[in-house]
């Protein structure tokens, strides 16, 4: 009988030694992150005895995942949330206001129409010009240096994820080593650390575990890649850039060393890495290209007009902007030596797209040509066009358009050669001012027109209009520029629409449909290429007599510089790139500006949103994983009185047999 309580109380000590030290355990490790709570419990043997514990960690590998999925959603959304208020603050500071500028600019322009042989007051002109093109490269240059910010930290974060996987494959290599044994229980410790590990993984991007069939874990990317497979083999990322060595790229090293690039999904991916390129895809790189735009239009829109005027010198207006080139970025993959060479097409700056461009070459002397998303994706069907003497433009263009871009090829390109071109982007801080004399800005029209004093009727000229000069048969731009043919002269004959034209080409009569506009155009040739116009406003009567000559002298004319200040309210700025460069399909500078400011205001309010819905999901995720996983110090407390009651119980048993036996003992002497 001594001998059964003997065994029984042993058992019992035993039995709640080992609950108390996994008591002492849990409590021990209340704040160890990554710490599962542990229980022991015990069977009986075939003597009715406890047996030896069973130690297992209290996890519930469901709620352990959800906690996972909810912290990279709040993850990605907190990174991206963080870092685009950076750029919300600096665009939305009034400071850096590019309609500020933009406004300045029409406004000084304004007050040089009222004084248009005033210096001063072209001066303030190219004062504000002169801001708006620092600003707009200052502007640009706080996304440049934001976009290096982003590769640095990608780079830090790519070489945090490989160091995870690494530990992962490592913890699950002695995992595997002690699965099925006696001492996995004793190898709690390394589950807690590899859990933790995945956690932590978890936090950069969205991840699927599966379970091995030794007790591993493998794990892959929500896109499906797998980062930890079976027998320790598992793939690290590498960051790099193809073409543009200034835009790193995300890749997954999947054939022994060779690093192939992922198509990231970066709403898929999830995370910190996945949050640091939905920034940089879905606010830096959409807010360089718009600047760019912006300023490719706006210089462009100048240029143009400007050339259609006279200056302050009698000479024919010449451009107030600079417009850069940039060089176009060759894939690794290229077998040809060809280059490119890219700029804005004179005259197009509203065709151009807020886009990068892809162009590849179907053949040496062929291309394709398409806009890319801000994810480097192509937009809708490529255009086509033919390579001309070397050039690209809306020339040689044979299906689709040319989006504005004038190429230069040189060099060999190959059939299957793709270039990448960034002009929008390389615009934002390359805008310059080609010219910052008062004396060049062109308010001056080079024509003018009158209406003889003796005509009969009340019908007049109208003040005439320049529509090119650069093509124009009609102006000779000099120095000193004239009218090619001389003063026209134009007079109504006797005959219904009936009129006659003398100029150096000698006299011509014709025959207009009413209404009397654009009468060199209905005159025909060779006059309708003289790049200039006018209407006959009234009903002339017979005799009547009208002319146009060169406004020499005309300083104090403004015609062009309204024209100019017109270009304020007229909508030049491209705003989709699925349509074409129309009325509909565009806005006006200060609305390219405040669309810009707005975009940016609306994704970073969205992150706002969703950081706040997925970090209370989190908290929820947490609570439910911590009810089973986590310690709770009152139900230790409990335990450990309970199972120090049970050990003080066990150990009387113990005092209590032994004193049986002795008494045995004693009887048997």
């Amino acid at each position: 009988m001594s001998f059964n309580l003997l065994n029984i109380a042993s058992s019992g000590i035993r039995a709640n030694t080992e609950l108390l030290n996994t008591t002492s355990k849990n409590i021990a490790n209340i704040n160890t992150e990554g710490y599962v709570r542990e229980r022991t419990e015990h069977g009986t043997t075939f003597d009715n005895q406890v047996g030896r514990g069973q130690t297992y960690r209290l996890l519930n590998e469901f709620a352990q995942q959800q906690l996972n999925r909810d912290t990279s959603n709040r993850s990605f959304f907190e990174r991206f949330m963080e870092e685009a208020q950076r750029i919300d603050s600096q665009f939305s500071e009034e400071s850096n206001s590019l309609s500020t500028q933009i406004n300045g600019m029409f406004n000084n322009l304004q007050e040089a129409l009222n004084q248009p042989s005033n210096n001063v007051t072209r001066s303030l002109f190219f004062t504000n010009a002169e801001n708006f093109v620092n600003q707009m490269d200052r502007l640009s240059g706080i996304v440049s240096q934001q976009k290096s910010v982003v590769n640095d930290q990608l780079g830090i974060l790519a070489d945090e994820a490989n160091g995870l996987i690494e530990k992962i494959s490592e913890l699950n290599n002695q995992i595997t080593a002690v699965h099925g044994k006696k001492d996995q229980a004793d190898a709690s410790s390394v589950y807690n650390e590899r859990d933790k590990a995945i956690k932590d993984l978890s936090e950069l991007m969205n991840l699927e575990t599966l379970d091995g069939p030794h007790g591993e874990k493998l794990v892959f990317m929500s896109t499906g890649e797998a980062l930890v497979m079976e027998n320790g083999s598992f793939n690290l990322f590498s960051l790099n850039g193809d073409p543009d060595p200034n835009l790193k790229e995300l890749r997954l090293d999947v054939t022994s060393g060779q690093a192939n690039s992922l198509e990231v999904d970066t709403n898929s991916l999830k995370g910190e890495i996945g949050g640091l390129l939905a920034y940089r895809d879905e606010v830096l790189i959409p807010a360089q290209n718009q600047l760019g735009q912006m300023g490719l239009s706006l210089a462009d829109a100048f240029n143009q007009q400007n050339r259609l005027g006279m200056d302050a010198n009698g000479e024919i207006g010449g451009d107030l902007f600079t417009l850069p080139t940039v060089n176009g970025l060759p894939f690794a993959a290229n077998a040809g030596s060809g280059n490119l060479q890219a700029g804005l097409e004179q005259g197009m700056g509203k065709e151009i797209p807020a886009t990068d461009f892809r162009v590849t070459f179907t053949s040496p002397t062929t291309v394709e040509i398409v806009p890319l998303n801000n994810k480097g994706e192509p937009i809708g069907t490529p255009s086509t066009a033919n390579v001309t003497a070397g050039v690209i433009d809306s020339t040689t263009v044979t299906s689709g358009e040319s989006y504005g871009l004038d190429i230069d090829v040189t060099g060999a390109p190959a059939a299957g050669d793709s270039f990448d071109i960034k002009l929008n982007a390389f615009a934002a801080s390359n805008v310059g001012l080609a010219t910052t004399r008062p004396e060049k800005l062109a308010l001056a029209s080079p024509i003018r027109t009158e209406t003889a004093l003796n005509n009969v009727s009340e019908a007049a000229i109208s003040p005439g209009s320049v529509t090119d000069i650069a093509n124009s048969t009609g102006i000779t731009v000099g120095p000193p520029p004239s009218l090619t043919n001389g003063p026209i002269s134009l007079q109504k004959t006797g005959n219904p629409n009936e009129y006659t034209i003398t100029d150096g080409n000698g006299t011509t009569t014709f025959t207009i449909t009413p209404p009397a506009e654009n009468m060199l155009a209905q005159a025909g040739a060779p006059y309708a290429n003289y790049g200039f116009d006018f209407n006959i406003e009234g009903n002339p009567a017979a005799g009547d007599t009208f002319s146009l000559e060169f406004n020499t002298g005309g300083f104090d004319d403004n015609r062009n510089g309204l024209a100019l200040a017109g270009l304020q309210s007229e909508e030049l700025v491209r705003e989709n790139v699925l349509s074409s460069g129309s009325a509909d399909n565009l806005k006006t500078f200060n609305q390219a500006f405040a669309g810009i400011v707005t975009d940016i205001g609306i994704v970073t309010s969205q992150a706002q949103t969703s950081h706040a819905a997925f970090s209370a999901l989190e908290e929820q995720s947490n609570a439910w994983y911590e009810s089973m996983s986590g310690v709770n110090l009152d139900e230790e407390a409990a335990n450990l009185l309970r199972f120090q009651q049970s050990y003080a119980a066990s150990a009387r048993v113990l005092s209590t047999a032994q004193t049986v036996f002795d008494s045995l003992l004693s009887s048997a002497r």
